[in-house]
């Protein structure tokens, strides 16, 4: 970490605590800030704020009291989920105190090299990627995962020494509060319409995405994906030397030909050899493969990386293969959008599909076309009705209700036979019957290894 004096008994409000929160909180309490936390759950219920006070930080829980900026604040951190027209934080820009997010911080600190990964869809699997790609092939250092993927930046940054690499997953909400983080690689997955509640329009949504570059220059390289027309045309605005990739067609950097992936010609790996199935996994190990080598990184060891990557837990993840059915668990799939591409891995006449959650009041006719062929479909939750109408003008044969993802399991197993592939992939969010999706995800694998149990 810098050594740096910058925020020597500067008074800082780090609004909003959670992982990130409680990072930002101890890094700025370690440089010598006199920092408030404040954090709308009560202190009762909040061990997090707890174990700041513990460390001398104050704290203040409950609520968020505008007078709070009554006094002389240099600086408010912000949770990044917390929206700009908060009451508090609309002040603090009234007042003219900066606002930033923990990954801004995290920079000012960081004394190596940050690669940046952002986009809709992709983003933790590809920075995943990159991470195991880049610890397979360099001769010293660490590649360290951080940012949105669940390691806080800030914390990473503190203990990361120069020899390291910062893998940093950012999202929109993270982006809107940087000033000069600036990555040496940035990369952009791709753009679809996301968190517009948040942003207010796409234009403004695809606008913080784009603030992954504003600081780069043109000793820096920013990785796009070229099968969007609107990436192309933001290519034209960046100072940063632009690395394309496709898999739809041959391009001066990564892409996919007759079934194998491809570097400038040089050929890396089949895409049968990729440990991921999908044509959205195979564009996110184009984007790993510009990253790996703009480092320098050999081919061997890109290609070793990128077969045995069996994904990341909730995210189109390999569970097993049990009497000759393999199990996925996709249940980071809380859209449409992520249900496609995940149905885009697998034979269809082969696939029994687990799907059902949240009901947001929209329908599924656009997941219709992607559902055709498949062997049968197991759902629950709110949307059942909505996808099962669905189901039927695809043509699935087989539709089946069940309780949850639980109960899904065993139904599925019974009507699969040797050969088939049993997929969770919801399409929907998981908050009328799980906490988070994660949890549903943990709880179909435990349905797995029960299933085990029992047919054993």
């Amino acid at each position: 970490m810098k050594q740096m004096t910058d925020y020597q008994n500067k008074k800082v409000l780090v609004l909003g605590l959670a992982k990130s929160g409680v990072s930002a909180a101890k890094l700025l309490h370690d440089l010598g800030a006199l920092v408030t936390v404040n954090d709308g759950k009560p202190f009762s219920e909040n061990p997090e704020a707890q174990d700041l006070l513990a460390l001398g930080i104050k704290v203040i829980c409950g609520s968020h009291p505008i007078e709070l900026l009554d006094e002389d604040f240099s600086l408010m951190v912000k949770n990044p989920g917390i929206p700009y027209n908060q009451p508090l934080v609309q002040k603090a820009l009234e007042k003219q105190i900066p606002v930033i997010t923990e990954v801004e911080l995290a920079y000012q600190v960081a004394e190596c090299p940050i690669i940046g990964i952002t986009g809709t869809n992709g983003k933790t699997t590809t920075t995943t990627m990159i991470a195991n790609i880049l610890n397979q092939g360099m001769a010293t250092g660490t590649a360290r995962l951080s940012g949105n993927i669940g390691y806080p930046a800030s914390g990473v940054a503190e203990i990361a020494e120069a020899k390291d690499v910062l893998v940093m997953e950012l999202s929109s909400f993270q982006l809107l509060g940087i000033k000069t983080l600036h990555p040496e690689i940035a990369v952009i997955t791709n753009l679809f319409s996301a968190h517009l509640d948040y942003h207010g329009s796409r234009e403004e949504y695809v606008k913080a995405k784009w603030h992954i570059q504003e600081n780069m220059t043109n000793e820096d390289t920013l990785i796009l994906n070229w099968m969007q027309a609107e990436l192309q045309e933001l290519a034209k605005t960046t100072k940063a030397q632009v690395l394309p990739f496709s898999s739809a067609e041959k391009v001066d950097g990564a892409y996919l030909e007759d079934q194998v992936l491809y570097f400038k010609g040089e050929a890396i790996l089949a895409a049968s050899e990729l440990g991921v199935p999908g044509i959205h996994n195979i564009e996110n190990a184009l984007a790993a493969i510009c990253v790996a080598k703009t480092r320098g990184i050999a081919t061997e060891a890109i290609a070793q990386a990128l077969t045995s990557f069996t994904g990341v837990a909730h995210r189109t993840q390999f569970v097993i293969k049990f009497n000759e059915r393999r199990f996925f668990n996709d249940s980071k799939a809380t859209n449409i959008l992520a249900t496609e591409m995940a149905l885009g891995g697998f034979d269809h006449s082969k696939l029994i599909l687990l799907a059902g959650g949240l009901d947001r009041g929209n329908g599924f006719d656009d997941l219709v076309p992607s559902l055709k062929d498949v062997k049968a479909i197991v759902l629950f939750g709110e949307t059942k009705d909505k996808l099962a109408d669905a189901a039927k003008k695809a043509g699935i044969p087989t539709i089946l209700f069940t309780e949850n993802t639980e109960t899904a399991v065993p139904i599925a197993y019974d009507l699969s036979e040797p050969g088939d592939t049993i997929l969770l992939s919801p399409a929907n969010a998981s908050w009328d019957q799980y906490k988070n999706f994660e949890i549903r995800g943990e709880k179909y694998m435990a349905a797995v290894r029960n299933l085990m149990a029992t047919k054993a």
